[in-house]
């Protein structure tokens, strides 16, 4: 039987909030801008489940929606960037205040030395969760790599758009992927490119002091969405656009990803998460009207 804290993480929404800052019950028009159609997947509401427009600089950066009981992003949804792949390796990790606190500033902050984190550790994962988790990595949903500017960069380094990735499927196939995927976008995305990276769970759980602290995915998924794309492109590319997708197990075996159609990984989220029969990764599954005519 699935746990509670299961149907917490994967009933994936635009979730209410009554925390100020940027943890809103509806997203103003600048983070908007970093879904398609300016419309976050749909699905069903769950209390422990809340937006965050993901600040940094005096900016807004992504979108992400994150589990405060499983202390995990359900998912997170950004525009990407044409990049060269490099990381950018001298950034603090970073925490968000406003999950926890009302007078929390509005951005993502880091970790102070010496903090202490009981005032927010209920809400999100803190980094003593990861000290001693030694068969994961931290795995950003809105990875490093495909951004360009620094700051966009550094926005990725909190703990609020990571989950624990096994090591071997994060360093391995997913790593791949990731790369495979910038390079697509690059090469054949002529427009905007957005991007929704999400996870599925079973229940197991990284422990602190004997307390199930954050959620392990089962799943990592991930679609993006290119409705001005090169039609020139060859065809085992120009298929997989205006939109594709992919999975694959966090697990050590058996862990590789399998590219397929959006609807059909909304078929797999369906059949293995909470999600309800109306659940939609992109609006109009990313067919622009003028496509939709035309053809």
């Amino acid at each position: 039987m699935a746990s509670w804290a299961q149907a917490a993480l994967l009933l994936v929404t635009v979730a209410t909030a009554a925390v100020r800052g940027s943890v809103e019950k509806e997203l103003p028009p600048e983070c908007k801008a970093f879904l398609y159609m300016g419309t976050p997947p749909s699905g069903l509401e769950h209390h422990s489940v809340r937006s965050i427009c993901q600040r940094y600089n005096n900016e807004p950066r992504y979108v992400t929606l994150y589990d405060t009981a499983g202390r995990v992003p359900v998912y997170s949804a950004y525009t990407f960037k044409r990049s060269d792949g490099e990381k950018w390796v001298d950034v603090p990790w970073m925490y968000e205040p406003q999950l926890s606190t009302p007078s929390g500033t509005g951005e993502m902050q880091p970790f102070p030395p010496g903090y202490v984190h009981m005032n927010f550790e209920d809400a999100q994962a803190v980094l003593e969760d990861y000290t001693d988790a030694i068969l994961y990595e931290r795995g950003a949903l809105n990875p490093d790599e495909h951004q360009a500017q620094l700051d966009d960069k550094a926005s990725t380094y909190t703990l609020t758009n990571v989950v624990p990735q096994v090591r071997e499927f994060q360093a391995g196939a997913w790593k791949a992927q990731e790369c495979l995927i910038r390079k697509r976008l690059n090469n054949y995305c002529r427009g905007t490119a957005y991007v929704v990276t999400g996870i599925t769970t079973s229940g197991r759980t990284i422990r602190r002091r004997n307390v199930d602290r954050v959620a392990v995915p089962a799943h990592m998924w991930s679609a993006y969405c290119c409705a001005n794309y090169d039609h020139n492109a060859p065809f085992d590319e120009r298929y997989k656009f205006p939109a594709y997708a992919h999975y694959g197990l966090n697990d050590r075996e058996s862990n590789e990803v399998m590219e397929l159609s959006v609807q059909k990984l909304e078929e797999f989220l369906r059949r293995t998460t909470f999600v309800n029969k109306n659940f939609q990764i992109f609006a109009d599954d990313c067919v622009p009207p003028s496509y939709s005519l035309d053809h």
